[in-house]
């Protein structure tokens, strides 16, 4: 086992699994999430967690978004909320159906597309919700089946990471350039994953978005999405206050 977090790792409590990885390449920071798939955790397997990282050095913790029962049981480890997201689903119905066609405006991303496509996030969110390299090889990485498609004018002003489990679709990342607002680019994306979902046989689809996001989960309302009775919570702990 490294002293230090340098990588990302699986930590192991009996049948629990953890996901940690350093937060923006940062070793004194860390990003844990719950292995997809896995039953839900418990307490224990996460205050270990948190001893085990806070002896490596690791000063701060940020959690992936979880629903309220794995919410529940981070805060009953001590963590603490940050952040409420709007969980929103789709049945892949009536989508669009005025225009079938491929939007010639979008086009499958390209291995020189990385940076612009990084750059574009960045400018699109804030600093803490902003991905680097290691958190977008993560959510195209999320689901067995995925794809990034991009708005290429040339450059490229936006782009959507559309991911596929079995019979589930989900749009894990969507970002256009703030300059390029108000030209349909966003709706474009969306509109493009979620025929490509259900072209492959996705029953239904899911995306997360920041409470205070209202551009964006207007739009998802505008296409036919609807919140799930539930959102999604990012938690947060400082691990040197408890030192």
């Amino acid at each position: 086992m490294d002293p230090t977090l340098a990588r990302a790792e699986i930590q192991r409590w009996g049948d629990d699994q953890i996901r940690v990885r350093p937060w923006r390449g940062d070793p004194s920071t860390a990003y844990v999430s719950p292995v997809p798939g896995r039953r839900p955790l418990s307490v224990g397997s996460v205050e270990r967690t948190l001893v085990l990282l806070a002896s490596r050095g690791v000063l701060r913790v940020f959690t992936a978004a979880v629903p309220p029962a794995e919410e529940a049981v981070m805060i009953e480890a001590g963590l603490v909320p940050r952040e409420r997201l709007h969980l929103l689903r789709h049945d892949l119905t009536d989508l669009d159906r005025r225009d079938r066609r491929s939007d010639p405006r979008l086009r499958r991303s390209r291995p020189g597309d990385r940076r612009q496509i990084l750059n574009t996030d960045t400018q699109a969110f804030d600093t803490f919700w902003a991905l680097d390299d290691a958190d977008l090889d993560e959510a195209i990485n999320a689901t067995p089946t995925s794809r990034v498609r991009v708005v290429a004018r040339p450059d490229v002003h936006g782009f959507a990471v559309s991911g596929r489990a079995g019979r589930v679709g989900y749009l894990q990342r969507l970002a256009v350039s703030p300059e390029m607002e108000g030209r349909g680019f966003g709706r474009a994306l969306i509109l493009d994953g979620l025929r490509w979902m259900r072209r492959w046989g996705a029953r239904h689809a899911l995306v997360n978005t920041q409470v205070v996001n209202e551009r964006a989960h207007s739009l998802y309302l505008h296409l036919g999405f609807v919140a799930e009775p539930h959102g999604l919570t990012v938690l947060e702990a400082d691990l040197e206050a408890r030192s």
